[in-house]
């Protein structure tokens, strides 16, 4: 199965480190951030699951919850937990799912053969409160992925839901966005009264809101 963007995440339920779930009754009216790792006790993703479980703050903040998946055991996964907490110093509060027949890495493809024949690669997924993918992004099994990029992306996400603005390259919270070119100059002065700078008929910026 190949999930692409607008898709509704496939529901699932499974076993985790903290029980048994339903995906969607998990998530909830939630964001939710669901991400792949080749194994348990792997150097790169136990420096990965630290880094998440050290923004736990911030995610809490933007309303996001997350859930890791690996190819292993329950026990395996408590056991790696205590592992991670000590050597990165800090508390995993987040679910790991059990996926040892490898349902849900196979319902979500998150093994890639020509990458890992047996083993999920660290993919990575940004879910919306209605169940839809907002963002798919897949590392080699090489390279640790940079979570304060995907806390901007959620960023990213939630601001222009809707709102007839984009956000530019590089761009951060409090930054200014880029208005859509569906929306003339005119409309554009009326609908964003903090202003319009136009660079170019078709490149128009705003503060954002």
């Amino acid at each position: 199965m190949s999930i692409k963007l607008g898709d509704i995440a496939p529901n699932f339920q499974a076993k985790t480190s903290q029980g048994d779930i339903d995906f969607h009754e998990f998530l909830g009216d939630s964001w939710g951030v669901l991400f792949s790792h080749p194994a348990d006790y792997t150097p790169v993703c136990t420096t990965e699951l630290g880094a998440t479980a050290a923004l736990k703050g911030e995610f809490d903040k933007r309303g996001v919850k997350v859930l890791a998946l690996s190819v292993d055991g329950v026990d395996s996964h408590k056991g790696w937990i205590s592992d991670i907490n000590e050597t990165q110093n800090v508390n995993v509060q987040f679910p790991i799912i059990a996926d040892e027949d490898r349902k849900v890495s196979n319902l979500y493809d998150f093994i890639h053969p020509n990458a890992i024949a047996t083993a999920t690669v660290r993919s990575l997924l940004i879910i919306g409160p209605d169940k839809t993918v907002k963002l798919i992004i897949t590392y080699p099994a090489s390279t640790g992925r940079n979570f304060v990029e995907i806390l901007r992306v959620i960023d990213s996400l939630q601001l222009t839901a809707n709102q007839g603005f984009s956000t530019p390259a590089d761009w951060k919270q409090g930054e200014d966005v880029v208005i859509s070119p569906k929306i003339s100059t005119e409309e554009a002065k009326a609908k964003f009264p903090k202003g319009v700078r136009e660079v170019k008929p078709y490149l128009r910026f705003t503060p954002a809101p």
